[in-house]
């Protein structure tokens, strides 16, 4: 409007600013040089948005939502999303600056996106997260995609992770302690003293053990609730 020398009349920037705070997306409708009316335009939040958003908030992640809307329209959703922390009005260069800031201060920066302009905070973020309902090229710039294209798959990513970690640790352990025993017996440290040496077959199944044992830990990663 704008750029056409379109002014908009204060009966309708009343009325706008009234539709913004409901968290909608206004369009104006010019005739000419002449403002004469606007589309609002809103998406559903989904319920599973906002339980995702509070988990992880609960879980004591810093949730930050950005978005190229206007003021209004974002403090809107952020006060039903229980967010306190939002921007508006994001290019995309605000998106990606935002990050490398954080990023700065030592934080661990995971970003979720469907968009192109999310395309290069995906790329910048430590964990980009895109949705497989959004864009080819955020989906290329991001390392896990989510194919529903809903929030509540980031829980349980975090939470997947979180049980992987413990499963490598787990079995990294198993593995040192197999080897740490294993290893001088089969060496001959006990024969000096005890005169025992360890016979190949009951070291090949020992070794044979300690692989099965790994395996079988880490088929458990099956059965774990991701949504806890």
């Amino acid at each position: 409007m704008e750029e056409i020398g379109a002014s908009v009349p204060d009966y309708l920037s009343t009325m706008v600013i009234a539709e913004q705070k409901l968290g909608k997306t206004l369009s104006y409708i010019s005739t000419k040089e002449k403002v004469v009316g606007f589309v609002a335009i809103s998406d559903a939040i989904k319920e599973s948005s906002k339980k995702a958003i509070n988990e992880l908030i609960n879980k004591g992640i810093e949730v930050i939502m950005m978005t190229g809307d206007n003021r209004n329209t974002a403090k809107a959703v952020a006060d039903s999303l229980n967010l306190s922390s939002y921007q508006a009005e994001c290019l995309p260069e605000d998106k990606f600056n935002k990050i490398k800031k954080l990023q700065a201060k030592g934080k661990i920066v995971a970003m979720a996106g469907d968009g192109i302009n999310d395309s290069p905070a995906l790329a910048q973020a430590d964990v980009g997260i895109s949705m497989g309902t959004g864009t080819d090229v955020a989906i290329e710039n991001s390392e896990i995609t989510l194919i529903k294209g809903d929030l509540d798959g980031i829980v349980k990513a975090k939470n997947l992770s979180h049980a992987v970690m413990k499963n490598i640790k787990q079995n990294l352990f198993f593995s040192f302690l197999y080897n740490t025993m294993g290893v001088p017996i089969a060496a001959g440290v006990l024969f000096p003293v005890f005169g025992i040496l360890l016979s190949p077959i009951i070291a090949a199944a020992a070794m044979s053990f300690s692989s099965v044992s790994v395996i079988a830990n880490s088929l458990r990663l099956k059965s774990i609730n991701l949504n806890k």
